[in-house]
């Protein structure tokens, strides 16, 4: 049950570390500097909104709906978006810090990454379908039984994929990137 709803709002620099946003609506928002850090967003729902430039350090999401939602040079670390709601779960990353994040199981057809920090993101069991990982540096991330049909990874660095256990079909990968699907076989490429 949403308690306060906020439509065609822009906040800037806002501190809504302390604030109750918990079943709060933000709709078509504009959030720039802004700090969430160790805000509790749980059933908190963001439609069509925009963030840049903010910090989501220790944010709690469970059960938060992101629809339609795009990010812009957050930092994101260690967000478990693995628990937020899934119904039409829809985000868009451009220069953002993700590391340590977990995205386990999510629904995330058609998510573009743009210039990403992805290091030890788990990617497990999540739907990736044409998804996009555009300059992003996927260090450690993990991917074990994940669908990536279509996926593009054509500028994507530092991944590491295993084929077999993972839905690679149709995915995109540059040549420098083979490493990255080879690891498992222990073999010197040249």
């Amino acid at each position: 049950m949403i308690k306060k709803y906020n439509t065609n709002t822009a906040f800037s620099k806002h501190d809504f570390s302390l604030e109750k946003l918990n079943q709060t609506l933000f709709e078509d928002c504009v959030f720039k500097n802004c700090s969430f850090q160790n805000a509790n967003l749980e059933r908190a729902e963001f439609m069509d909104c925009e963030f840049e430039n903010c910090d989501f350090s220790g944010a709690k999401i469970d059960n938060t709906s992101l629809k339609d939602v795009q990010f812009k040079d957050c930092k994101m670390m260690g967000l478990h978006f693995s628990y937020c709601n899934t119904f039409l779960l829809q985000m868009q990353f451009s220069s953002c810090i993700i590391d340590y994040a977990s995205f386990y199981k999510l629904p995330l057809q058609s998510t573009i990454f743009n210039s990403c920090s992805l290091k030890e993101v788990d990617f497990s069991e999540a739907s990736l379908s044409k998804s996009q990982f555009n300059d992003c540096d996927l260090s450690g991330a993990i991917f074990d039984q994940t669908n990536l049909q279509n996926a593009d990874f054509s500028t994507a660095i530092n991944f590491i994929i295993n084929p077999d256990s993972n839905n690679i079909s149709k995915a995109k990968f540059s040549r420098d990137g083979l490493a990255g699907l080879l690891f498992k076989y222990n073999i010197e490429i040249v």
